[in-house]
């Protein structure tokens, strides 16, 4: 619309001025060598007018005669160029739906119409790549590097052959190599930093984080986190060898992010171990506020030392006071409880948690109570059936990996803070039974009853549905009661020392200890049972043992202790996967 109205004005100056030209004749005479002329004004204008246009156009005509050659040249070039452009764009659309046919045909055509074009040799290799031919792709990135506007190409696309062939040093140096070339690539200080943590090298993935984060690659507060794992991890190396060296970076990495548990613990056990029990409090109070967890109830139940038992219980309830409503609080109140024999407070503490909160770990708790409090074994072994099919207690997982303690990295892909504290996905319930028997074998020894009545065979046990469990051998220090079978056929008989097997009921009352019949597991016997048994000790297998079903192992509390004059019988049980 401009240009129309611009030409249109145009249009209307010349003719306005022609016709004021016309309005105003006059004449103009010209004498030049001998020559007159006199023509009028107007005429003068346009003949002059004329001479001009034909001197731009007879220009034009030669200029254009002396470019041709150029502008044959050009419009080839631009062909050529237009050619291989399409054949690129077609190759990349080939390479993205995963035609590795179409994608080689286009990157051949453009190779013939830009050979020189870095677009060419990306989709070069990248159908090399599709194509399965890897060498030919680490070949043509390999000759990307000798130009400084493919190099970081060739280098992006040499990491990620690196990677995929699983050469984690080669990838390392690639990903340098591009960092240094362009200090604010991106992928490049994630990549090293990635790189470095997978080969736990702390210190260099502390300087990469700090470059990343100098040249805006990641958020502060990403890097804090990060930056808190990092020094975690060397606390954690150096915390036995240099504790001076682990309390400075545990103390940074809690200032930096003071939800992170294994931070805290570090340190308080450090501070603790020095007598700086108001600091090492401080820290752990300041992360079970905001991530309670067993390590840290552990560390303040034993930050001061010489403390008591009933010392670490009022403790233990401080601690629980800060964050109540966590299910870690009522545990670590009732396990002190428990070492300091206040049963009944760790059967009050754990109450709430029965009806809908019931953990394994909840479970095994109320075990120890009652095994300790009365050592009622029925009741024991219904909590330790009942641990079986509680939920699963919270644990560090990363990548679906369960483990007992806090790692860095992932041990599935080398990722960086990736154990988190939470409860794990069900698994199979042998395996279930497995994890719970061994936890509880490690924890516990109960004692078992001294006098043991009879009890069905083993086969009997397996086709009444029981779960048959092996225990370990007892041993028997004097010549055990005759049964009642052999009684009926001999009264007066009596049974030679010799080994026999010994079943017990699934769930039965606690007899009486009796001085002529003790048994020992793997507590040594004291000087006055020594003297109470002056028969030579006879080993007795016990390894038939039955329980009710599903029942797992006895806890290991200590029950209330014995008369002077009988000595415990002990026995510990270790269940069959």
């Amino acid at each position: 619309m401009v240009r129309l109205v611009v030409y249109l004005v145009t249009i209307a100056l010349i003719a306005s001025g022609l016709a004021w030209l016309a309005d105003r004749p006059g004449t103009l005479q010209i004498a030049w060598q001998g020559y007159d002329i006199e023509t009028s004004v107007f005429r003068a204008v346009v003949l002059l007018a004329a001479a001009v246009a034909s001197i731009v156009f007879l220009w034009s005509v030669f200029r254009a005669l002396w470019n041709s050659p150029a502008a044959i040249g050009g419009r080839l070039v631009q062909r050529r160029q237009r050619k291989g452009l399409d054949a690129v764009s077609s190759g990349l659309i080939a390479i993205g739906a995963g035609d590795s046919t179409l994608a080689s045909r286009f990157a051949l055509q453009a190779r013939k119409s830009l050979p020189h074009e870095p677009l060419t040799h990306l989709l070069r290799a990248q159908s090399a790549e599709l194509s399965g031919d890897r060498a030919t792709a680490r070949r043509i990135y390999e000759a990307m590097l000798a130009s400084p506007e493919t190099e970081l190409l060739g280098l992006r696309g040499l990491f990620l052959e690196a990677q995929h062939q699983g050469a984690d040093e080669a990838a390392r140096q690639f990903a340098d190599r591009a960092l240094k070339a362009n200090p604010k690539l991106g992928w490049s200080a994630t990549a090293l930093f990635e790189q470095q943590c997978k080969q736990k090298d702390w210190t260099g993935a502390l300087e990469t984080l700090q470059h990343a984060r100098k040249n805006g690659h990641i958020a502060k507060a990403d890097a804090d986190r990060k930056r808190a794992v990092l020094l975690t991890a060397k606390a954690q190396n150096v915390e036995e060898d240099s504790p001076d060296r682990a309390l400075t970076l545990a103390m940074e990495a809690h200032a930096l992010a003071p939800d992170l548990v294994p931070a805290a613990a570090i340190a308080g056990r450090i501070l603790a171990s020095r007598g700086n029990t108001a600091k090492a409090a401080k820290v752990l109070q300041k992360t079970w506020a905001k991530s309670p967890h067993p390590d840290l109830a552990s560390a303040y139940a034993y930050a001061r030392v010489g403390d008591s038992t009933r010392d670490r219980f009022d403790r233990e309830r401080q601690l629980a006071a800060l964050n109540p409503h966590s299910i870690e609080s009522p545990i670590a109140v009732a396990t002190a409880a428990i070492e300091a024999r206040m049963y009944d407070e760790a059967r009050r503490v754990l109450e709430p948690l029965l009806p809908e909160r019931l953990t394994q770990r909840v479970a095994t708790l109320m075990a120890r109570i009652e095994a300790g409090d009365n050592g009622d074994k029925g009741r024991v072994r219904e909590w330790l059936a009942r641990a079986m099919n509680a939920a699963r207690d919270p644990a560090w997982i990363a990548d679906g990996v369960i483990s007992d303690h806090w790692e860095p990295t992932s041990p599935v892909d080398g990722r960086l803070d990736a154990f988190q504290w939470r409860v794990p996905v069900e698994t199979r319930d042998a395996t279930r039974n497995e994890i719970l028997a061994r936890r509880i074998e490690e924890l516990i020894a109960i004692e078992a009853p001294t006098v043991a009545p009879e009890a069905p065979s083993r086969e009997a046990a397996t086709e009444a549905g029981a779960d048959v469990i092996d225990a370990e051998p007892v041993t028997v220090t004097a010549k055990p009661a005759p049964l009642p079978e052999e009684r009926a056929a001999a009264p007066t008989a009596t049974t030679p020392e010799k080994p026999v097997e010994q079943a017990a009921p699934a769930v039965a009352p606690k007899p009486a200890a009796t001085p002529e019949r003790t048994a020992t597991a793997d507590v040594p016997a004291t000087a006055a049972a020594r003297e109470a048994r002056p028969a030579q000790p006879v080993h007795k297998d016990a390894s038939k043992l039955y329980v009710a079903p599903r029942a797992p192992d006895d806890p290991g509390t200590e029950p209330p202790a014995p008369e002077p004059e009988q000595p415990i019988a002990r026995r510990s049980f270790r269940a069959v996967s």
